[in-house]
């Protein structure tokens, strides 16, 4: 049991297209962004045979106090930190297994947002985001009566700003995201000459994406299942091996996404969604590049949505060493932008005619999942959550295989047009 203060209880690159500069800058930058992203201890990130199972919550309270009580079937290790803008409480336990109905943790109280999930390396996460400065009061695990499991009771208080400043500073937390336990990110790039492209099902774990209008499907369930059924499209091709960047529901933070990219090697960063939007009318295919400025209104919002990814799981990850990104962004970002937009480019191709896409089918916004200086990189929306035609299709595993197909058919084209530029 953690006691925190007394409380008054409410309740009971393409590789074949760069030169000897490019690689050095490569791996220098592979070193220091392993370095910079390597895992912090955690005392919640014990292993266990099995996940834990939170069958059951309850939240109660007001803008002065509220508590939430989760139930688990065994006595879960936990830890609390805090992080700020906005204001979060991080509740991390071992990997659990969420068996909660939406009504079971609505944000209320001092709440306005509460999500759960996975957060890869045998972990899960609650996050709470407050409306204003918090500090969690009382922390304990209770036994229930006649010892049929255990409940996490959380109660949090209001305090000022200048008391959650303080907890901050006091707090030895590291708020670094883990890199799974699959050991991916240790294994070596291909050295056999095959053309190595990522293929990054979007979202995870404790990071959803967006929901179906009509199924309430969710989006990081229809990335997957795409990104399996395109991966292996792909690795029927002689000279291609494509590699997933998560093959289960995990979440990864965006810079784990493309350090997990560089780390293979990849010669291709291929991001997978489908997102939502305001305007349901609104269908079909779009292909996003890296920019700095947005093309329009839409792939701004967008790109601002999807940034908001680690923001979601609680992570706020360090970025680049200022002057590391510097020479990187002035040496190779330029023909890296290049190669992005050519492939962008066969993808549009590609599905005209075959495949509805949006008007103005490529767009540029500031993904950051795209932000890999040396490696060519999209962002693939295949449709729209938010229409039911697009939904419909989505879900349909005829259409995904049809779709790969002309992804197949996009990167082949770009493949000899790189290649006949001198790879």
């Amino acid at each position: 049991m953690t006691r925190l203060t007394g409380f008054s209880l409410l309740f009971s690159r393409t590789g074949q297209s760069r030169r000897g500069l490019t690689t050095l800058l490569r791996a220098g930058l592979l070193t220091l962004v392993a370095l910079c992203l390597s895992p912090a201890y955690s005392p919640a990130l014990a292993d266990d045979a099995e996940p834990l199972l939170a069958y059951g919550a309850r939240i109660a309270g007001d803008d002065a106090r509220t508590r939430v009580v989760i139930d688990f079937d065994r006595k879960p290790a936990f830890s609390v930190h805090y992080v700020a803008n906005p204001v979060r409480v991080i509740v991390d336990l071992p990997e659990t297994s969420f068996g909660l109905k939406p009504e079971d943790l609505k944000a209320r109280g001092l709440f306005s947002d509460i999500r759960y999930g996975g957060m890869g390396a045998g972990s899960s996460r609650v996050v709470l985001t407050a409306t204003r400065p918090v500090a969690v009061a009382l922390a304990e695990v209770k036994e229930d009566e006649g010892g049929k499991g255990f409940r996490l009771v959380i109660d949090a208080e209001f305090v000022t700003q200048d008391r959650f400043s303080q907890l901050l500073e006091q707090q030895k937390w590291s708020i670094v995201a883990t890199t799974g336990k699959t050991g991916r990110l240790a294994e070596p790039a291909a050295n056999d000459g095959s053309f190595v492209i990522a293929v990054d099902a979007g979202h995870g774990g404790i990071d959803t994406g967006a929901v179906g209008v009509a199924t309430k499907t969710e989006e990081k369930k229809v990335t997957l299942a795409f990104a399996e059924e395109m991966t292996g499209a792909l690795n029927k091709e002689t000279g291609i091996k494509a590699f997933l960047t998560r093959s289960k529901d995990e979440f990864l933070s965006l810079s784990q996404r493309v350090q997990i990219a560089r780390q293979h090697g990849a010669n291709l960063f291929i991001s997978i969604h489908a997102d939502t939007l305001k305007q349901k009318d609104i269908r079909g295919a779009t292909v996003y590049t890296i920019s700095d400025k947005a093309s329009d209104h839409l792939a701004a919002n967008l790109a601002e949505r999807e940034n908001l990814s680690d923001e979601i799981a609680g992570v706020a990850l360090e970025t680049e060493p200022a002057e590391v990104a510097d020479i990187l962004i002035d040496l190779t970002r330029r023909e890296t932008q290049a190669f992005s937009v050519n492939l962008a480019r066969s993808v549009v191709s590609s599905f005209e005619g075959r495949i509805k896409l949006i008007n103005n089918p490529h767009r540029y916004a500031g993904f950051q999942v795209l932000r890999a200086p040396d490696v060519p990189s999209v962002l693939l929306e295949l449709g729209f959550l938010s229409n039911k035609d697009d939904e419909k299709l989505l879900l349909d595993p005829k259409w995904r295989s049809k779709v790969s197909e002309r992804l197949v058919e996009a990167v082949r084209h770009y493949r000899n047009g790189a290649v006949g530029n001198g790879g």
